[in-house]
């Protein structure tokens, strides 16, 4: 009942809305002549290769909000979102709903152009781990999808050929494996790294566990400056160059593959044993038919346990600009609910960002979440010293590293000065 009384609520206003809409003329979004709202909502999911159920979530809710149509807009994910958003947002052109993650909400909360969400029902669900990703000065800015894991894959046909029936925890054994796939004529791992991602991450994926296991408050105590990447994170650095030293990876080669487009083609061509991606490729990999694990990056000391890394990914935002406010929040709201989250978060293999949410079950990463499950793991701190800037500088500076032309002590110099930029 108090659903259908919200969803009067909407269509009351919807209409009261038709008419100042129809003055000002400006934007997609808009009501009809038959009183139906159009809701424009603008998103780097939904389409391409990442369709994520969003059109399921859309479709269903227009069945439960006959009054609203959603009117979706996919593009395609960050520079090329980032460089159609903001022109239209500063010229109140941009959707009703916008698809941010935590540095695009704090960059366009700060500017005004998202709606304060605080006050909203789902708000107060949202897991502490996950709610300073969503907040901005004690203000959630937006209503947090997922946290996404980012690991290990391994193709389990392949390591059984060569012997290996399990994916390897920790780096010893990690090394092992890596020799018996090499030994066995496979080639051993893929690290494609043309924009310098894959570097970046799998170093914060090797602290995961050998920093935050020895100090889960080491983000804490960098800020306050009480901690440094060198020595702290000097292991988690040379693990790169290790893979190389062995002959397991050329780093020259894989400085010059794509990331995002050719390593999931390359990986579910069968190319590698194991390769590094995100959670939500996951889905895309498991067409190519052999059976894959998702676990997290093995870099402990012999018998450890690793730690899943996850980040908070997409959110959803309300442009504080928008004519559709109400029915703006309802959408969101009703992705808030767990039985229509659930659908994103099984496309995208991702946990549930709610103290009370669902996180379908998947065969493929098992590991990975019972890490998450069992409190082994971290969240990237993208809200602060590794925001956007940080992160690219960082991936920029272990390039030069796994070229030989920067030392390890050098580059973890390098790091610590972009993180400690504000």
């Amino acid at each position: 009942m108090k659903r259908s009384g919200r969803r009067l609520a909407v269509a009351t206003t919807v209409a009261a809305m038709a008419m100042s809409l129809a003055a000002c003329g400006g934007g997609s979004s808009g009501a009809s002549k038959d009183g139906k709202v159009t809701l424009h909502v603008q998103a780097w999911k939904g389409g391409g290769a990442e369709p994520a159920n969003v059109a399921e979530i859309n479709k269903a809710f227009e069945k439960a909000h006959p009054d609203v149509k959603v009117d979706f807009e996919y593009i395609t994910a960050n520079d090329t979102y980032v460089q159609k958003l903001q022109p239209e947002l500063l010229g109140g052109k941009a959707g009703d709903v916008i698809m941010v993650d935590t540095d695009k909400m704090k960059k366009w909360g700060a500017s005004g152009y998202l709606a304060d969400l605080s006050g909203e029902s789902w708000a107060s669900r949202i897991a502490p781990d996950a709610k300073p990703y969503a907040q901005v000065d004690g203000k959630t800015l937006a209503m947090p999808m997922e946290l996404i894991g980012i690991g290990l894959y391994a193709n389990m046909d392949l390591l059984k050929k060569a012997g290996i029936t399990e994916v390897p925890a920790d780096w010893p054994t990690f090394l092992a494996d890596l020799a018996k796939v090499k030994k066995a004529g496979i080639d051993p791992i893929a690290l494609p790294d043309k924009s310098g991602w894959t570097g970046s991450s799998v170093f914060q994926a090797s602290g995961s566990t050998t920093v935050y296991q020895k100090n889960k408050q080491w983000d804490a105590d960098f800020l306050d400056g009480k901690a440094s990447f060198d020595p702290d994170w000097k292991s988690s650095l040379e693990q790169l160059k290790t893979l190389e030293d062995k002959g397991y990876v050329s780093w020259k080669n894989e400085l010059g593959v794509d990331e995002w487009a050719q390593g999931p083609q390359d990986f579910s061509a069968g190319k590698s044993a194991f390769w590094y991606q995100g959670a939500w490729q996951v889905s895309n990999i498991k067409k190519a038919g052999f059976p894959v694990s998702f676990a997290p990056w093995p870099g402990g000391a012999d018998g450890t346990k690793p730690n899943s890394m996850l980040f908070a990914g997409t959110m959803w935002g309300v442009n504080s600009q928008s004519q559709q406010g109400d029915a703006a929040r309802e959408y969101v709201k009703f992705w808030s609910q767990n039985e229509n989250l659930a659908k994103y978060l099984g496309a995208e293999n991702a946990e549930s960002p709610f103290t009370d949410g669902i996180t379908p079950e998947s065969a493929e990463t098992t590991t990975f979440t019972t890490a998450f499950r069992e409190g082994r793991y971290r969240i990237l701190p993208s809200n602060s010293w590794y925001a956007a800037a940080a992160e690219t500088e960082t991936g920029s500076r272990i390039q030069a590293y796994l070229l030989g032309k920067e030392s390890a002590a050098q580059t973890l110099k390098d790091i610590q000065t972009a993180a400690s930029a504000k």
